[in-house]
């Protein structure tokens, strides 16, 4: 779950990214348009949370060129007028909520675009006796309960959602981590092997030498 965050309030931009992370989404921010049309031509993003009025590359811009692709938009700015929220959709938005905002509603507004975003995918998720439920960020195997950190579930998430299939470190990085994650670090390592652990025996995430992880 990819998400970017385009606000031109660093302190504001940094503090939902970090509220988004809790929820077990990988977070990217970009302070102005420019950057945000950088960073969307070299990831893919489930969901964009736009300001409208941002520097340089106007937030009504920045829509009209990412509009069209999979990506879901949701424009987060103090232009709150009926005027504002009709002119903000038609422009491509997929959704709308005005400054000041509750952080609960932003997270469940973005949860909603997820599920838009992917509708071939089943809100829940399972196999190999796991079940991992999106919505309520519930981990159980075999019936049993699992408590996950928020990017262990990322990762969890990931694999899953793969349906066995092998899923290579670089898109591991790509959809479980920031665009800040060192690709040479153990992070992902370290994460995987504690996912292990808590998912208890017998092991179910294989490791295909030269490829990458997969759910067995």
């Amino acid at each position: 779950m990819r998400v970017l965050v385009v606000e031109d309030d660093a302190v504001l931009a940094e503090a939902i990214a970090r509220g988004l992370r809790r929820h077990a989404m990988s977070v990217d921010v970009a302070v102005d348009g420019a950057r945000a049309l950088e960073c969307a031509a070299v990831t893919r993003y489930d969901v964009v949370v736009l300001d409208r009025d941002l520097p340089g590359v106007h937030g009504d811009e920045v829509c009209r060129q990412l509009t069209g692709d999979s990506t879901r938009i949701l424009m987060l700015t103090a232009a709150s007028t009926v005027r504002d929220r009709v002119s903000g959709l038609n422009l491509g938005a997929d959704d709308y909520l005005p400054k000041p905002f509750a952080f609960d509603e932003l997270v469940a507004r973005v949860h909603a675009l997820l599920r838009r975003s992917a509708p071939a995918r089943a809100p829940v998720v399972s196999r190999a006796g796991i079940t991992l439920d999106p919505a309520q960020r519930v981990v159980f195997r075999d019936g049993r309960f699992i408590r996950l950190s928020p990017k262990e579930f990322a990762v969890l998430y990931v694999l899953l959602s793969a349906d066995g299939a092998v899923v290579s470190a670089e898109e591991l990085l790509d959809r479980a981590w920031d665009e800040h994650a060192d690709p040479f670090t153990n992070s992902m390592r370290t994460t995987v092997g504690t996912l292990r652990k808590k998912l208890g025996e017998p092991p179910v995430i294989g490791t295909v030498v030269g490829a990458g992880y997969q759910i067995r």
